[in-house]
């Protein structure tokens, strides 16, 4: 299930931690069964025979060769939340995390596009009853208006979910970037901003000529390339989401761009490309690079 790219000299590696068909109307309400059947192109690897969403949540390891950086921390072990399948997880992600070549004392930087519970759980493990960081020689990423969104009235009470086991055991390691004046967070690799939700950013990957975007949240899913108008329920600015990825997916349309979402299930990355119905549909037909 874990994939590799290559975008010149960067290689990107998907870590999964699960992958599911089916329940994920609460994110995609739009998303029925019967109005999904007809965007046959998603079949199979988008969506079931029965018009049922696959949809992956996954870290990805960005390595410059300088630099390592994983994009996004998933749900994480052993933590209660308020989405039972999502709920006291034991998943073998740290030793897959390994076995793609990382360990978690060599990652130099932790980068959450947002602070969404399934994108901040690997922040923390739990060793002898106490939340540690997972990765504790990174620093840890998060853009100053994301922060401040959360962190801010009314907001905050939605944050403790995640705050308590997730983020504050790292706010120690924790730097805030500020997106608009200083995108670039290494050599080639940028933050762009993709609000749904107030801060959030999608990735962005340039070497030797060659270019990558990991969406984060402003593509939930493939089926929102043809249907735009799907919004998630997970923005808290619906309208702006929408704009986001009208704007996003014509940009990207008919370029050499990758792009890698983060929850795409497998193969996870591909091109946009004008669908014969109108918008756009996802090209998987992408060489996949040796690990």
């Amino acid at each position: 299930m874990n994939e590799v790219w290559r975008i010149g000299d960067v290689k990107i590696s998907r870590v999964v931690e699960l992958e599911v068909t089916g329940g994920s109307r609460f994110i995609l309400p739009d998303a029925t069964r019967d109005q999904c059947l007809p965007l046959t192109w998603m079949h199979p690897h988008f969506m079931d025979e029965a018009g049922n969403l696959i949809m992956s949540v996954h870290a990805l390891v960005v390595d410059t060769g300088d630099t390592r950086i994983v994009v996004d921390t998933c749900i994480g072990n052993d933590k209660e939340r308020s989405i039972p399948a999502w709920s006291n997880l034991q998943t073998s992600f740290l030793q897959d995390l390994k076995t793609t070549g990382y360990d978690p004392d060599s990652i130099d930087i932790v980068l959450c596009t947002h602070l969404h519970v399934d994108h901040v759980g690997w922040n923390t493990r739990l060793v002898d009853g106490e939340w540690v960081p997972t990765f504790p020689n990174a620093k840890y990423l998060v853009a100053t208006d994301e922060w401040g969104y959360w962190t801010s009235e009314p907001e905050s009470g939605r944050f403790d979910e995640v705050y308590a086991d997730s983020v504050k055991p790292i706010e120690p390691l924790m730097s805030l970037v500020d997106v608009e004046s200083e995108p670039e967070i290494v050599p080639g690799i940028s933050l762009k901003p993709t609000p749904g939700t107030p801060g959030h950013v999608s990735v962005e990957i340039q070497s030797n000529g060659e270019r990558a975007i990991i969406t984060g949240d402003c593509i939930h899913h493939p089926c929102q390339m043809t249907r735009v108008d799907w919004c998630s329920s997970a923005d808290s600015d619906a309208g702006q989401g929408l704009k986001t990825r009208e704007r996003l997916l014509a940009d990207l349309s008919d370029t050499d761009t990758l792009v890698i979402g983060t929850h795409f299930a497998t193969p996870t990355a591909g091109y946009i490309r004008p669908h014969v119905d109108g918008n756009y549909w996802l090209d998987t037909n992408v060489k996949a690079a040796s690990a």
